[in-house]
């Protein structure tokens, strides 16, 4: 073959594959479309380079194949000629690219739209945009996703597939596109794939692990569902009499206009009937929450204010019917608390004069909190600044219900949810009931006291919400209100398990550093030096704690401590051992020897060569270390000190954690000052310190010390 030849087969073959991507450029497939582009940039990229290679593109001698006599062509050579094809080509490429980018303003624009329409419940209308976005752009995930989430509303759940099926077309790793499509599947209750969607999400990106555990714990719950209301009808069809006595009785309490008597008494039988799973779904499925929450006479009963005993009993009724048919259903617990009618009237139960209709009250919030979703539902529907406050007041009685409202309390301050709802403005009513509840311990129910005092420190352990409560003056008057109360001699040993409490939530606001505390510091370290004579470990523990994270707010009130002695206590408990309280005691030494002489001078009397600060230097705990090292610099200032160590292994502790790996930099930046100190007190370290290449270990602490 010739070269001419070869040259025109070249050319044939590449006008095909130029006509190919044309062809795919209008394709309705997006992948197709998407690879067409990128082979049509390719070969533009490669002729590119071809012309800044050679300098001009390669020719074809038109004299070989065209011999016609007439001469004429329609079109010029270059017209014909693969160079002026691929030209032309980039110039409609070009042409395309603003067409492109025109289209996606205007697709972007009809996305917006959709999303307006979406949110105003118009979901038909949001259809409509993101289709008219597709018309302009049809490899945008969003729109159909988007779309998807639209058809879902209208219970067109196919169709979400299908668009959720194309989004992934355009983007695999489309994790919205996932989960609506698993939403959709579970539409049409085909439960598996459904799992297949969420559990794909983790596999793209295991940080969504979590919310894809939330959406198959859905799937579980509405399959469970399924099957409960299957068998409920297979029940009710074959006739047993369990299931026909529900619906039977629905039927009669469906009645209108009965007295209160009437509806009291067949509720009751309705809640002897509706004995099991079986009984609770039919309740549900033949509008049971409807026929009771949108009666008249019923509603009527369900007030704080009793004054007919007939009406008492029927809210009575009620209550506990409610409480049976929620017992472990966690889809008639959804029913019930979105009921209009009765996620208002909950919360004002919870005030009745009638302190049985307050015990039912509370069991029936006390079914939804033994789960996370039930606690999640309560959150949700009711106002959680107003329940706080009603739960607290319970503390004030003295049976099973202030009991039962602390367990229901305790369990709903561990969510998230109920903290992340306070951040931003604690319930402005709550803490000055909280506060006048410790001012009244003896008129209080001090069995429940402690957990009540526990719920505010469950809250302080978020910390937005502890800065509320440590800015409070209020809340601390009231604290050392209970200390005191707490103290006097005689108290019986109730009073102690609220005292703990107490300083356990100082402990924990004695984190935040404000004027709060600070104008109170003096009273506060005097109430925990009086409990540091206490032989009670918990009790000493939580004192010093609060010791070692209030003095470092007051010069005054380390001045106070150190002459009342603490320096000798706080070694007695470092002698005694204990992690924790090692740990408190230590950094309260730390603070108090940085600021006050005479507390340096106590160390050295009452810790004869420092073999207790010594001995913290080998501790695994780095902030025992650090603070151990602090405490010793700080002692080195006093004469003697330094050489009074000259027989122990401190220079070589020190040198250890001046060069060490420690994660903390405070540790070694201690040990760097505390061994300055040593060989400037004592000049007889440095030759060791020679010896052991100190010098240049403290040379490569400068740059802890800036």
């Amino acid at each position: 073959m010739s070269a001419d030849d070869r040259a025109l087969e070249t050319f044939l073959r590449d006008v095909d594959e130029i006509a190919k991507i044309v062809q795919d450029l209008t394709s309705a497939d997006a992948s197709c479309q998407a690879n067409a582009f990128f082979q049509a940039d390719k070969r533009l990229a490669l002729l590119k380079e071809t012309e800044d290679v050679e300098g001009c593109r390669t020719k074809l001698d038109r004299t070989v194949i065209n011999s016609s006599p007439s001469g004429s062509l329609p079109h010029s050579r270059s017209e014909h000629s693969q160079g002026g094809f691929l030209s032309h080509l980039e110039k409609d490429a070009k042409e395309r690219a603003e067409r492109r980018e025109e289209n996606r303003t205007l697709a972007n624009a009809l996305k917006d739209l959709g999303n307006e329409a979406f949110v105003r419940g118009d979901y038909e209308a949001a259809v409509q945009r993101y289709s008219e976005g597709m018309d302009k752009l049809k490899d945008m995930p969003a729109l159909y996703t988007n779309r998807a989430q639209a058809y879902i509303k209208l219970e067109r759940y196919a169709n979400a597939v299908t668009d959720c099926e194309w989004a992934l077309k355009c983007n695999e790793q489309c994790i919205k596109a996932y989960v609506h499509m698993g939403r959709a599947y579970l539409g049409l209750k085909d439960y598996t794939e459904a799992r297949k969607c969420y559990k794909k999400m983790i596999e793209i990106n295991s940080n969504q692990e979590n919310l894809a555990k939330v959406y198959l714990n859905q799937v579980d719950s509405q399959e469970r569902q399924d099957q409960q209301e299957q068998k409920a009808l297979e029940e009710f069809e074959a006739g047993e009499e369990g299931a026909v006595s529900v619906t039977e009785l629905l039927q009669k309490i469906s009645k209108a206009n009965q007295i209160a008597l009437y509806y009291s008494g067949g509720i009751k039988l309705l809640t002897e009937a509706v004995k099991d799973c079986t009984g609770q779904t039919l309740f549900r499925t033949n509008s049971g929450f409807s026929i009771i929450g949108d009666n008249k006479v019923i509603n009527r009963s369900l007030v704080p204010a009793q004054r007919d005993p007939m009406n008492a009993d029927l809210c009575l009724s009620v209550l506990t019917l409610w409480q049976t048919v929620c017992d472990g259903n966690e889809e008639n617990q959804r029913l019930l608390i979105s009921h209009p009618s009765v996620n208002k009237k909950t919360l004002t139960l919870l005030s009745s004069e009638t302190p049985e209709i307050q015990s039912k009250t509370l069991a029936l919030l006390r079914v939804y909190s033994m789960t996370e979703n039930g606690r999640t539902l309560l959150l949700r529907h009711l106002e959680p600044s107003k329940l706080l406050q009603s739960l607290l007041g319970y503390a004030r009685l003295q049976d099973a219900r202030a009991s039962d409202a602390m367990v229901l309390l305790h369990s709903l301050t561990l969510e998230e949810r109920l903290k992340i709802h306070f951040r931003t403005n604690f319930p402005s009513a709550s803490l000055p009931l909280f506060t006048h509840l410790l001012r009244n311990v003896k008129t209080l129910n001090r069995a429940v006291l402690p957990r009540c005092i526990g719920v505010m420190g469950n809250l302080s352990g978020d910390g937005d919400i502890r800065k509320q409560m440590a800015g409070y003056a209020e809340c601390w008057d009231a604290c050392l209100s209970t200390v005191d109360e707490c103290s006097l001699p005689g108290v019986g040993p109730d009073y102690r398990d609220i005292l703990f409490a107490v300083l356990g939530l100082m402990v924990n606001l004695s984190l935040e550093v404000n004027p709060a505390i600070q104008a109170r510091a003096v009273e506060i370290s005097d109430r925990c030096m009086s409990l540091l004579s206490s032989k009670d470990g918990g009790i000493l523990t939580r004192s010093v704690g609060i010791l070692s994270r209030i003095l470092p707010q007051c010069t005054a009130a380390v001045e106070n401590t150190v002459q009342a002695g603490v320096v000798k206590k706080l070694i007695k408990l470092l002698k005694a051992g204990g992690q924790r309280t090692s740990l408190y005691a230590v950094r309260a030494l730390a603070v108090c020897s940085k600021q006050d002489t005479r507390a340096r001078k106590d160390m050295m009397k009452y810790d004869k060569r420092f073999s207790i600060l010594v001995s913290l230097l080998r501790s695994e705990d780095e902030m025992m270390v650090g603070n151990a090292a602090l405490c010793l610099g700080n002692c080195f200032e006093i004469p003697a000190a330094a050489s009074s160590l000259l027989q122990s292994d401190i220079l070589k502790l020190l040198l250890t954690h001046a060069g060490g790996d420690a994660k903390k930099n405070t540790v070694q930046q201690n040990a760097a000052i505390a061994l300055g100190k040593l060989c400037t007190a004592e000049p007889r370290y440095m030759n060791h310190l020679r010896e052991l290449h100190g010098i240049e270990i403290l040379n490569s602490c400068m740059k802890y010390m800036k």
